[in-house]
């Protein structure tokens, strides 16, 4: 799985493309996530990498496989912005399903962790489902300006 950045509005992405992968590259994406983000604090990298893990988790079970997922980061204010691409037009939706039912809860976790979450439409079909964490907690120390390891 190549990465690389892309550019966009506002900070440049960081792109990880995931076409053709399988349900065991969530493993890679959270380590791709973790490294990316580098030196911001566990909690919320903990928080990030649920919230990445959830939306590309929903493209592999509920569309068609995700085709990318890219991730920006604003040191002040800290904030996370997770876009996973799909090329299925259905929006996820926020179920509650019975509690002795397995799964079925990924987008109430985000909805729980992200401060804002939505889904922007391909004109070409498929769409974007993105989400953004802010960072600074009461009691958490101000993140640093990611600085993404490379080379792994």
């Amino acid at each position: 799985m190549p990465e690389g950045r892309e550019a966009g509005d506002g900070p440049v992405p960081w792109s990880l493309d995931l076409r053709g992968t399988t349900v065991p590259a969530l493993v890679e994406v959270r380590r791709w996530a973790a490294r990316t983000l580098g030196r911001i604090a566990d909690d919320q990298l903990g928080d990030v990498l649920l919230v990445a893990t959830e939306l590309v988790t929903n493209a592999y079970d509920h569309g068609r496989g995700p085709l990318r997922v890219r991730m920006s980061h604003t040191p002040v204010p800290c904030r996370v912005r997770i876009e996973v691409d799909d090329s299925c037009p259905d929006h996820p939706v926020i179920t509650t399903p019975a509690p002795d039912t397995p799964g079925g809860r990924g987008m109430q976790i985000v909805d729980k962790l992200a401060t804002a979450w939505g889904v922007l439409d391909h004109a070409t079909g498929g769409k974007t489902v993105w989400a953004e964490i802010v960072c600074d907690r009461a009691g958490t120390p101000p993140c640093a300006a990611a600085s993404p390891a490379t080379g792994e």
